[in-house]
């Protein structure tokens, strides 16, 4: 039997394995920023990974919180018939949202480290990336260390937020932070800013883009990182390795991430009882991190 499915090159029917077993084999994705790396890399990886099993990914991108928009998402999505819901990058509002909803389907949220009733949470874990990003600093001797944050109702960024904050409490430091919004230029505002840097001798900034805008801006204002100022980013986006210097960064396992999230998918679908799972970062140090020197 093998010997002839080869022969003849057979694949299997999407369309009669969707009739077998009465469901569209198709799995929906609200994502939000597709522009930015981080959401941008979980979707590649999640198309990759519902096919291996056998299903497609139907996308509504977007970019803001406004209710309306993700209700929008949602019903041109089961228009196009779903089996289940993915929502890469929530924001503040998504969860509550989605409970007031009531779908019938299963819903992961990916990119939310809290535990929703009836929601299936799968993020990188956002908090323990922070604190070795944080932790890196200190043991190079800095204590003045700002955060430069992401967008303020990005759970992600809250996550890495409270990290950070946390572990200068701990070390008996009192914590300063610049809200961000992801881009490059929200980097370059605080580099060039000699009175939102302070005394800071390092910079955990809340992703990679961020993190580049800020060593330009420094360069601009004429300080040198790592020497004056050590900066460390967030995503290890491909194109961290060649910034000057190459950036030290959080590295995020997407295609960890998206497996996950495509077997609990699975799992709901089949009635088995999920779980929360969060996937270990990683740090990567290259050479925009030094020991501090008092100036």
């Amino acid at each position: 039997m093998q010997l002839a499915i080869d022969e003849l090159s057979y694949s299997p029917s999407a369309a009669a394995r969707s009739l077998a077993t009465r469901r569209a084999m198709r799995i929906g994705v609200l994502l939000d920023t597709p522009a930015e790396f981080g959401p941008n890399s979980t979707l590649l990886t999640l198309e990759a990974a519902a096919r291996e099993h056998g299903y497609t990914v139907a996308t509504f991108s977007h970019t803001g919180a406004d209710d309306d928009i993700l209700t929008m998402g949602v019903a041109e999505l089961q228009r196009q018939g779903i089996d289940a819901l993915c929502v890469v990058a929530p924001r503040e509002g998504t969860p509550r949202a989605l409970q007031e909803s009531a779908l019938d389907i299963p819903v992961v949220l990916l990119g939310d480290g809290s535990h929703v009733d009836g929601l299936i949470s799968i993020d990188a874990d956002q908090e323990q990336g922070a604190t070795l990003a944080v932790e890196h600093l200190q043991s190079l001797g800095h204590r003045s260390i700002v955060h430069l944050t992401g967008a303020p109702d990005s759970l992600a960024a809250r996550a890495r937020r409270r990290a950070w904050q946390a572990a200068l409490e701990r070390a008996g430091v009192e914590p300063r932070w610049v809200e961000g919004d992801w881009s490059s230029d929200a980097g370059y505002r605080l580099g060039v800013s000699a009175e939102l840097m302070g005394d800071a001798s390092a910079v955990f900034a809340g992703n990679d883009r961020m993190a580049l805008g800020l060593v330009h801006g420094l360069a601009a204002r004429g300080r040198s990182v790592p020497h004056e100022v050590s900066v460390v980013g967030f995503d290890d986006m491909p194109e961290a390795a060649h910034f000057l210097p190459p950036l030290t960064t959080v590295r995020q396992d997407f295609s960890g991430l998206a497996h996950a999230a495509v077997m609990a998918i699975l799992g709901a679908l089949e009635g088995e009882e999920t779980h929360p799972a969060r996937i270990p970062a990683t740090l990567v140090v290259r050479e925009s991190t030094a020991p501090f020197t008092a100036r």
